[in-house]
């Protein structure tokens, strides 16, 4: 058979049929080993209720965020509520030990009434009303949406209100009685990554099918989309194709429907605030006969840009060891978060005369890794600020630019941190890069069971953040984590991420090696004792590390992993990631996506650490047929594969605590018997516990 896949011939493609029979029943028949396996006895199931008391913790940090009416709203799951529930209060309300929240939509409540399984996915709330949102969600966690108009003074769904079925869609106010809407309108709609290809403006109490287009793309872009800034006295409209995942064109729409093009470089992130237009480069730009570098954030005046001017001013200048992280804006600041070697730094820039003044944000610790959870700059210069580390429980401040700084909340402690450190060190990669890469643990201990991850992919980076999960479920039983920032990601910027793009992707990899071998050489661990576990793009990597350098591990899981790279373009969301990966139809592209398709380089003639996969039904970003075919293969070919596919959860693979649990506790309960060599024992609760929620309100910021 592997000769056959090497020709072309796929004899797994069945697998890849979610509504079959045979499909579901391979998949029933793999669960079942899987959770005989490793369920059974007292242990896992103290493991779980460990992880679960982890995620449903009361006393963990309700994360907040603006809609711009002064309040504070929150979405909240716990065992009560596993769906969740969006609520809101005061700030004077929030800062009490418990909050009184009003409870606007309980999704528990609403899937039982309905028969659904819904999963909160997002709102969009009208601007500057507030009145009125537009919810979206999702039937067992996928990507794909139902949207529904909500009132927030009724606190109900609207009668007649704005309304779309399941689709990939994208909504957007523009006033009280019409949206910009991208969905699926029917045959010829869609781009062939799955995504709107048409937006149209939709008038309140007419059908959708009477909507105007206002823009269009191709079938071989990835999406469009259309905008509306409600800011008084600064109200705009934008429209635009999306090329590709790092490539748009875009447009200033006017009144009367004429467009003209932000003239930025197609692979440039721009945004529009106020006067203001800022510009951040991917790639060297060359204008007014100056070149500025990839990874620089440019400021112009939006209108004299538009009107031709190009008088550009520098607010950040990566170098090798700074880059840009994100920016955020408040109503009179810009606040920048850049990484010095993976380490968070935030100041602030006021635009003035005689230019922009920069100082330090104030209320941010020297040693933690600190993010902005959220701004209002419709109405001030608040900003939400969260701080933590690997071994250092959140802190959450309510900061005024120029003004004071409050601690909000603080995280109760999870796990016991004594004796455990945070190190950072540089191994040294196939080509002589340095990379980066934390080691959390007891430095005095002797070599022992090692958790490796890593991602390396789409210009994302893993920063150091406080995880109840991994903490209890790893570190307090006697495990050092690890982290790599290998090429790939954006740790370094843009010129990190190109590093290790299409034909360049195995830097990544030797990368992911470099640090696997110096880890033993440290005597942190041994190849037997370390574990490598990442999801995604990340799985992606994990595969690559079982097939291209198996001596190095004692064990692999991989979450949502893409695999098979001849057809993973044909395959749901995936032709949006030609731009990272390749294209597998050209010739030249296949020859080195070849080289590591995961799927194509499994072999029975050597041997592989044992591997767990696990995805979901519902993931209809990274197909499940992914990983449903690699564990055949593998099995063909007489590996150690478990396999366990979750029936919700979308591209998380879980949709809430419950299963979140169940999925962490198989990861942890397979990597400690194969590197241990005897089962995860829970030991005696240490400290409160937290959400770490795997810090979701964070996490989804990044």
């Amino acid at each position: 058979m592997a000769r056959l896949i090497d020709e072309g011939v796929d004899p797994y493609l069945w697998l890849e049929d979610l509504d079959s029979a045979d499909a579901a029943g391979w998949v029933r028949d793999r669960n079942a080993a899987t959770v005989a396996a490793l369920t059974a006895g007292d242990a896992f199931a103290e493991l779980r209720a460990e992880l679960r008391q982890v995620l449903d913790a009361e006393d963990r940090i309700p994360y907040p965020g603006w809609r711009g009416d002064g309040l504070y709203y929150n979405f909240w799951q716990d065992a009560a509520h596993p769906r969740g529930l969006w609520r809101r209060t005061t700030l004077d309300g929030y800062r009490r030990p418990e909050p009184e929240w009003d409870v606007l939509l309980d999704v528990d409540a609403l899937a039982a009434e309905e028969g659904e399984n819904w999963v909160w996915q997002e709102v969009t709330v009208l601007r500057p009303g507030y009145e009125r949102c537009l919810i979206s969600l999702s039937r067992g966690g996928a990507d794909a949406v139902v949207v529904r108009e909500f009132d927030l003074v009724r606190r109900a769904f609207v009668e007649d209100g704005f309304a779309l079925p399941e689709a990939k869609s994208d909504v957007c106010w523009i006033d009280a009685d019409h949206i910009y809407v991208a969905t699926d309108f029917g045959p010829g709609s869609l781009t062939s990554s799955g995504y709107p290809r048409i937006v149209k403006r939709w008038r309140r109490g007419t059908p959708l099918s009477e909507a105007e287009i206002v823009h269009q793309g191709r079938a071989e872009d990835t999406a469009v989309y259309a905008a509306h800034d409600p800011t008084p006295g600064f109200e705009r409209d934008f429209v635009g194709r999306r090329l590709d995942f790092y490539r748009s064109e875009n447009y200033l729409l006017n009144r009367s429907g004429e467009l003209t093009r932000l003239e930025v470089p197609d692979d440039a992130q721009w945004d529009a605030h106020r006067e203001w237009l800022l510009i951040r480069l991917r790639s060297p730009w060359t204008v007014g006969g100056v070149t500025h570098a990839a990874g620089a954030l440019l400021a112009a005046r939006f209108d004299a840009f538009m009107a031709g001017g190009r008088e550009l001013t520098v607010l950040f200048q990566p170098d090798d060891h700074t880059a840009l992280s994100y920016h955020v804006w408040t109503r009179n600041h810009l606040i920048l978060a850049t990484l010095a070697d993976v380490r968070s730094r935030l100041v602030v820039l006021t635009p003035g005369e005689p230019g922009w003044r920069r100082e330090p944000l104030a209320g941010v610790p020297d040693f933690a890794h600190s993010e902005i959870v959220d701004t209002d700059p419709d109405h001030g210069d608040a900003y939400l600020l969260a701080s933590d580390g690997y071994l250092q429980p959140v802190a959450l401040r309510l900061g005024q630019v120029g003004g004071p700084v409050e601690t909000l909340k603080r995280q109760p402690a999870f796990f016991d941190a004594d004796g455990l450190v945070v190190r950072q060190y540089f191994a040294t990669s196939a080509d002589g890069t340095r990379v980066p890469y934390f080691v959390v643990g007891d430095p005095q201990a002797p070599a022992g069971p090692t958790l490796l991850t890593g991602y390396g992919g789409y210009e994302i980076s893993l920063t150091p953040y406080y995880s109840g999960l991994i903490g209890r479920g790893w570190l307090a039983r006697g495990g050092s984590y690890v982290v790599a920032n290998i090429r790939g990601g954006g740790e370094y910027g843009p010129g990190w991420h190109r590093a290790a793009l299409r034909e360049n992707r195995l830097r990544a990899y030797e990368d992911f090696a470099a640090v696997a071998a110096e880890l033993v050489t440290r005597g942190i661990t041994t190849p037997e004792q370390l574990g490598v576990e990442g999801g995604s793009n990340g799985g992606l990597l994990m595969g690559v590390m079982l097939t291209r350098y198996p001596s190095l591990f004692g064990a692999v899981v991989a979450h949502v992993p893409v695999l098979d790279m001849r057809r993973y373009h044909r395959l749901l969301a995936g032709a949006s990631w030609m731009a990272e990966y390749g294209d597998p139809d050209q010739a030249t592209d296949w020859a080195y996506l070849r080289e590591y398709s995961p799927y194509h380089n499994v072999r029975g003639d050597r041997p592989y650490p044992p591997v767990l996969l696990i995805t979901s039904t519902r993931d209809d970003r990274v197909h499940p047929g992914h990983a449903r075919k690699m564990a055949a293969r593998l099995r063909e070919h007489g590996h150690d594969v478990s396999y366990y596919e979750n029936v919700d959860g979308g591209h998380g693979a879980a949709a809430n605590s419950e299963q979140r649990a169940f999925v962490w506790a198989l990861t942890l309960e397979f990597l400690w018997r194969k590197l241990a060599g005897r089962p995860h024992h829970p030991v005696p609760r240490q400290g409160s516990p937290i959400d770490a929620g795997e810090r979701a309100g964070l996490e989804g910021r990044r």
